[in-house]
């Protein structure tokens, strides 16, 4: 996953919103967003899978565990590591660690993954890892962005993402999970006078500094959006659009429940 924009506590009537999008590799098996079976029935996860390690990249339970990662770009990274950092948010999901508890046994662990961004929380916090750099914080209310840089990078498809989520949360109307799905829809790349440096060359870093990637040439793009609206009362709203190569539109899921008490 690539880009995650989200509001923690930033909204009196929703305590998370989330709108993501995971950028990969069409050929990779995945399973789609569903209620995963192995978990208990008080806190089923909802989450897909990525069934080459099987780990996933963003899910909730019902008992309100968050977590979500997206992999942090950097060709100086040169050593292969074996370790899938889906199975940072999988573990956390499926466990009963506290979010800061598990967020200081990471550390170490950090030299066993390539480079991610981890978010884990709960209703009551919200945590973020970087390995790359060992910052782990509790975070405070607000609207973030992370992509596959620093929380709150300076690039243009994080603070844009942001601008809008902040609009949608101001908008006199209740919000809806198709907002969000279609609020990650965007292929308009940055200005190349926009584009941040992170080695891999103008021609790539401005295929990939769009909010939804469409990369042919080199099978990969984007393959699903989520949005996530949980609300003060506990109702969880969860959609997920699939998409297939070159961003055509795949199959939807959504998904209704309130959280356990």
């Amino acid at each position: 996953m690539c880009l995650i924009i989200f509001a923690y506590q930033a909204s009196s009537e929703y305590p998370l919103i989330v709108a993501a999008n995971r950028d990969e590799f069409y050929t990779r098996p995945t399973t789609q967003a569903s209620l995963w079976q192995e978990s208990p029935a008080s806190t089923r996860l909802l989450a897909g899978q990525d069934k080459l390690a099987g780990g996933t990249w963003l899910g909730i339970t019902r008992s309100g565990r968050f977590a979500a990662v997206t992999n942090i770009r950097d060709p100086s990274q040169a050593e292969l590591k074996t370790r899938s950092r889906g199975e940072l948010t999988r573990d956390f999901l499926l466990g009963t660690m506290a979010p800061a508890a598990y967020c200081e046994k990471l550390a170490a662990s950090f030299d066993q993954y390539a480079g991610y961004n981890l978010l884990v929380g709960d209703p009551n916090e919200l945590y973020y890892v970087n390995n790359f750099s060992g910052r782990s914080e509790k975070l405070e209310p607000g609207i973030y962005g992370l992509s596959n840089g620093d929380l709150d990078s300076d690039w243009p498809k994080v603070n844009l993402g942001k601008q809008r989520l902040g609009a949608l949360i101001d908008a006199p109307e209740s919000l809806a999970t198709d907002q969000l799905i279609e609020l990650m829809r965007d292929p308009q790349p940055a200005d190349d006078s926009q584009l941040p440096d992170t080695g891999i060359g103008k021609e790539l870093e401005r295929s990939l500094s769009s909010a939804f990637i469409i990369n042919p040439e080199r099978l990969y793009g984007t393959v699903c959006s989520s949005a996530l609206l949980l609300e003060g009362s506990g109702k969880l709203r969860f959609s997920e659009q699939n998409y297939g190569v070159s961003g055509a539109i795949g199959q939807r899921h959504f998904y209704e429940m309130m959280l356990a008490a």
